[in-house]
């Protein structure tokens, strides 16, 4: 089972919306790609067909994943205790360094932001689920083992 954080399931519903109100646009550019004559060379046809299916497949996914999911509920969490949706500041033992790590339930892809997605079913996101303030974590990772030390819970 895979757990999302509130905002994660806001935004899951609202790209299925967005997918689902672009099947007229491309059920037209379909239909008008066909008026054009021959489909078996009307690369304006396949292609609409093509997005389509991708959008028909990017439909389900979200469906499915919506389905089964399960959105964590962080009321009852200590506030010194990581969980899912929580910002943690994060020193490495074996040189000092400071960064923060925000663990998420999906990565969104996108590095520009102030803190690294750590996703749950990473080795970094489960040495950290359930962690608290002053622990310090071991992670398995592929260049070896590392060891953090939560310093503090930012949000």
């Amino acid at each position: 089972m895979e757990f999302i954080t509130p905002a994660e399931k806001v935004k899951l519903e609202e790209r299925l919306e967005e997918l689902k109100a672009n099947r007229p646009v491309l059920s037209k550019r379909i239909a008008e790609a066909r008026a054009l004559g021959d489909l078996k060379e009307n690369a304006d046809y396949h292609a609409a067909r093509e997005d389509q299916g991708m959008n028909e497949a990017e439909i389900r996914r979200l469906e499915e994943r919506l389905r089964t999911a399960s959105v964590a509920d962080t009321s009852t969490v200590p506030d010194d205790m990581v969980f899912l949706g929580a910002i943690v500041k994060l020193r490495d033992t074996a040189n000092d360094s400071e960064d923060l790590y925000k663990l998420v339930g999906e990565a969104s892809g996108k590095f520009d932001s102030d803190e690294i997605e750590v996703t749950v079913s990473s080795p970094m996101g489960e040495a950290l689920m359930k962690a608290r303030v002053g622990d310090v974590v071991k992670v398995d990772l592929p260049r070896g083992t590392k060891r953090f030390e939560v310093i503090m819970i930012v949000s």
